[in-house]
């Protein structure tokens, strides 16, 4: 069903006549108009607002919940793994983007060429850090371990959108439309032992629930697919 900005104006005229809040008709509009621009732009959402509905947790599941529309990650270490249809939750290169608010002293990330565990922190894939105040120095934005970030970007108890994109051996991540990694992974890239799997290669995405002191939202998870 194709609706018109005409028809949704006059819908917006109609309703006030019935003491329909024209603010909440505003923003209604205003969301329609989003969701419309980034399915236009080849976004898709991971995540229905609702529910956990396609992503999977092992030990420690109670460390996520869902509510008004975002995911919380609050608890024991936990690790949440996008297992939905998209792509068979195995992806390659694609750009990704969520936005993101830690509470004090607050730390998290989203791992990427991931794959599910049941426990402990993920031996396979990179993980993008979340951590604007917690005593772990390497701060949001960082390429965990491997192209770290010192300065603190962003605020604790505010919004901001973290984009990660992955094309061949680059990736690029982004805080609020700022670069602040840029990293090309050498050939035959070789790691120390226990970090093997810190290498590029497909996977999904997984949301970290880092400690119980820990609280993280995460809301507005989209990934758009790109070629080979």
């Amino acid at each position: 069903m194709v609706v018109s900005y005409l028809e949704l104006f006059t819908f917006i005229h109609t309703s006030m006549k019935h003491s329909i809040s024209f603010y909440a008709i505003c923003f209604c509009l205003f969301s329609f108009t989003s969701f419309k621009n980034n399915m236009q732009n080849g976004w898709i959402s991971l995540f229905d607002g609702k529910s956990l509905t396609n992503w999977k947790v092992g030990a420690n599941a109670g460390t996520f919940t869902v509510d008004s529309g975002m995911i919380i990650a609050h608890g024991p270490t936990a690790h949440l793994f996008y297992d939905g249809n998209m792509q068979n939750h195995n992806f390659k290169n694609f750009e990704f983007k969520a936005e993101v608010m830690t509470t004090p002293g607050s730390n998290s990330g989203i791992y990427f060429h991931t794959v599910y565990q049941d426990s402990s922190w993920p031996k396979k894939g990179y993980e993008a850090q979340v951590n604007n105040s917690h005593t772990d120095w390497r701060r949001t934005g960082s390429l965990y371990a491997i192209e770290d970030v010192k300065d603190v970007l962003v605020k604790d108890n505010e919004w901001f959108t973290e984009y990660i994109m992955v094309h061949g051996k680059r990736v690029i991540i982004k805080i609020n439309e700022k670069t602040v990694v840029d990293y090309t992974e050498p050939d035959n890239v070789q790691r120390p032992a226990g970090e093997e799997g810190r290498v590029l290669s497909s996977g999904t995405f997984a949301l970290q629930g880092h400690d119980p002191n820990s609280k993280v939202y995460f809301k507005n998870i989209m990934v758009k697919p790109l070629p080979d």
